[in-house]
C-alpha cells in the first residue's frame, strides 16, 4: 500500500531526520515497520520532500529516478544517522565509534555526484538543478554535525522520532504538537478519567 507522505511525515525539521523517521516505532521489534521496504516509496518520498523541505533545499527538486538502485545507499545513511544522533540525544555525548560508519555512508552517497557546494551555511544554495536524493540526504545529515543544530536534536516523547527543536527556549518535547502532543494529552486524560471511574 502506498504511503501518504503528509506534512506530519516531515516533522523532523531536516531532510535527514525525516528520512530516519521512515522507520516507524523504532525500538519496538514486534510493531516496528519500514516505510522504505518498497523502494518505490523512496521516489514518492523525494517528490513530497521537494515540497515539504523546500526551504532547506533552497527550492531545488530532489531526483530519485531509479529508487531501487539507490535504496541501499539511502538506507545505510539513514541507519547510521539515526544511530549517531539518537545516542547523542540519549547519552548526552556522541559515541566516537558511530562516526566512521556515518561518514563512510555519507561519502558513499556523495561519490560520483557532480554537486558543487557554495560557500554558505546551506549546501543546497546555488544551482537550481535537481539534486540526487541520496546525495541530498547525505548533505543534510552532515549539516547536523554543526553544534548549533546538533544541540537542538530531540527524541519525540510520543513517537520516538528524531526532530530539530527550533523553539526559542528549546523546550519542545513533541515532533508535532498537533499530532503527538494531542495524542499524549488524550492518552493522559483517558487514564486519569479511567482512574476516577475505577475509584467510583
Amino acid at each position: 500500500m502506498a504511503v501518504e507522505w503528509t506534512p506530519h511525515r516531515f516533522s523532523g525539521g531536516a531532510l535527514a531526520l525525516d528520512v530516519t523517521n521512515t522507520v516507524v516505532l523504532r525500538g519496538d521489534p514486534e510493531r516496528s515497520f519500514d516505510r522504505f521496504d518498497d523502494p518505490a516509496e523512496i521516489a514518492r518520498f523525494a517528490d513530497a520532500a521537494t515540497r515539504h523541505r523546500a526551504k532547506e533545499l533552497a527550492g531545488r527538486a530532489l531526483a530519485a529516478p531509479r529508487p531501487a538502485a539507490i535504496s541501499q545507499s539511502v538506507l545505510t545513511v539513514r541507519e547510521t544517522t539515526d544511530r549517531l544522533f539518537r545516542r547523542r540525544v540519549s547519552d548526552g555525548e556522541m559515541e566516537a565509534g558511530d562516526l566512521p560508519p556515518f561518514l563512510t555512508a555519507c561519502a558513499s552517497a556523495l561519490r560520483g555526484s557532480a554537486l558543487r557546494l557554495p560557500e554558505t551555511s546551506n549546501p543546497f544554495q546555488g544551482s537550481q538543478a535537481p539534486i540526487p536524493f541520496e546525495a541530498a540526504v547525505a548533505l543534510s545529515a552532515l549539516s547536523l554535525l554543526q553544534s548549533s543544530r546538533m544541540d537542538r536534536i530531540r527524541i519525540c516523547a510520543n513517537c520516538r522520532w528524531l526532530f530539530l527543536d527550533e523553539s526559542r527556549n528549546r523546550s519542545r518535547i513533541w515532533c508535532d504538537m498537533a499530532v503527538c502532543g494531542n495524542r499524549r494529552k488524550a492518552h493522559r486524560y483517558y487514564h486519569r478519567r479511567k482512574g476516577e471511574d475505577d475509584d467510583v
